[in-house]
């Protein structure tokens, strides 16, 4: 399913102090920071008079949710409150929080039932662009609307006129403006890319529209919050320098071309706007079809005044971590097998072998190493592992579609790409893998608990593509 272009009409003239970045907002508990999981409804259409709100569930009523913003060794207290019909829980993703803190529903944590509470409390560890998420039946209530944007702050940022956080998602609408609901589950999406939307917004909004000024140097941070759909962002002809991925620092580099971006990733760039007071930039969202326009940053009649001095290289302070043991790494293999169009003959399910149909009439159709896994019944873990040992996980796409891989817990390099040396091995918590495609990745195992690993087409993870390791204490 492609996001057909649209005629967009502006719903809300926002300037680019006002988006989504109020910082955390504390409730009289203590400092406690409150996140009710209620149904809401939400103005995702163009705004027009005749246009419906349509029925979401969100964090505080709004979508994306409450955004958080921290400082780096900030102590987070958050309070989940469940207002939903069914159990939920929420996911700090990309934060290497103490797993008890993690968020997965049958793995760190009993799902959160209805009317009753959990509150989550860690230290920030790492500075950067993250966010937050339902992490049960998350195909499900992150495609309704439940996640946010977490922002940790630097103690030294870049120096930049605006800092904006732009969550990027497609929605699956009905002709009635709705969430198309009878297509939760099914096995199309199940057994193919993943739940694709007909819909694009950007912080909940069918078009961000942002004012600024000639000589503006912006700081991006792009959030796919979409439950499967891969994104090509385009911000052609203004330069861009990437200097984060998903939350972590990279050295800086201009990019040549749109920017690809997985379910679940982020991407922290700087742009510098050089265009003629009165212009406009534009953010093309490219994905199966024609470009459809995310964002529009709109020059006012300000006469261009003087740039920010200086490249952003070196802007971001890396934290601090341990370094792989290359010689000593304990080595695991991984390799993905099912799905339409596969050439999987069988795979294991709660204990037993069966056949793709078979395994099919209990949802599942992909398998980790012959194994589907399940939030219900997790299976033995991929590996255990030493705190402190590095680890290599040797990945391998047997499949005919793309699959975003996330590691909880931690942050990895991708190593090797088709057995040959990455040639930017920059830290991250989620890598897309494509059809065919060897992937190696190595982390230092130094945060104990059970870690789950699963690809981020949410679909993909429900089906069977999900497991989980365990780093001792």
């Amino acid at each position: 399913m492609t996001i057909t272009r649209r005629q967009f009409l502006q719903t809300a003239a926002l300037t680019t102090g006002g988006l989504l970045l109020p910082g955390v907002a504390r409730s009289d508990e203590g400092g406690w920071t409150r996140l009710r999981a209620a149904p809401a409804a939400a103005m995702l259409l163009d705004g027009k008079p005749d246009d419906p709100m349509t029925a979401v569930w969100a964090y505080e009523g709004t979508v994306p949710g409450l955004p958080l913003r921290f400082r780096r060794g900030e102590r987070a207290r958050i309070r989940l409150q469940n207002g939903l019909e069914q159990p939920t829980s929420i996911h700090w993703h990309g934060l290497r929080v103490p797993n008890a803190m993690d968020g997965v529903a049958g793995l760190t944590q009993a799902a959160v039932e209805p009317g009753e509470t959990f509150d989550y409390e860690f230290v920030v560890p790492d500075s950067g662009t993250y966010w937050y998420h339902s992490h049960n039946r998350s195909w499900e209530q992150v495609a309704r609307g439940l996640y946010g944007t977490l922002v940790v702050e630097e103690e030294n940022p870049p120096a930049v006129d605006h800092d904006l956080t732009l969550a990027i998602d497609d929605w699956r609408i009905a002709d009635d403006g709705q969430i198309h609901e009878d297509s939760f589950g099914s096995m199309m999406d199940l057994s193919h890319a993943g739940r694709m939307g007909n819909w694009l917004t950007v912080n909940g909004k069918s078009l961000a529209k942002f004012n600024v000024s000639a000589g503006d140097r912006l700081r991006l941070r792009l959030l796919n919050a979409a439950n499967a759909r891969i994104f090509d962002l385009d911000l052609s002809p203004a330069e861009s320098t990437l200097i984060a991925l998903d939350g972590q620092p990279v050295t800086p580099r201009r990019l040549d071309g749109p920017l690809k971006l997985a379910p679940g990733q982020r991407a922290d760039l700087i742009i510098d706007l050089t265009g003629e007071p009165g212009s406009r930039l534009v953010l093309n969202a490219v994905s199966g079809g024609d470009p459809v326009e995310a964002a529009v940053f709109e020059y006012d009649q300000t006469e261009g005044r003087d740039r920010i001095a200086g490249r952003p290289e070196g802007a971001l302070e890396a934290p601090q971590r341990p370094p792989l043991d290359h010689a000593n790494m304990v080595e695991q293999g991984l390799l993905m097998e099912g799905g339409a169009m596969g050439r999987m003959e069988s795979g294991r399910f709660q204990g037993q072998e069966m056949t793709p149909r078979e395994l099919m009439s209990f949802g599942k159709i992909w398998t980790f190493n012959g194994v589907a896994g399940d939030m219900s019944d997790m299976h033995d873990p991929l590996l255990r592992v030493e705190r402190g040992r590095s680890v290599a996980i040797d990945m391998f796409n047997d499949t005919r579609f793309p699959h975003a891989m996330h590691l909880h817990g931690h942050h990895f390099q991708v190593l090797e790409i088709d057995r040959e040396p990455a040639r930017h091995q920059d830290w991250m918590d989620t890598v897309l893998m494509f059809p065919g495609e060897r992937l190696k990745i190595g982390f230092v195992a130094d945060n104990p608990g059970k870690w789950l690993f699963h690809c981020h087409m949410l679909e993909h993870h429900a089906a069977g593509m999900g497991t989980w390791l365990e780093v001792g204490t």
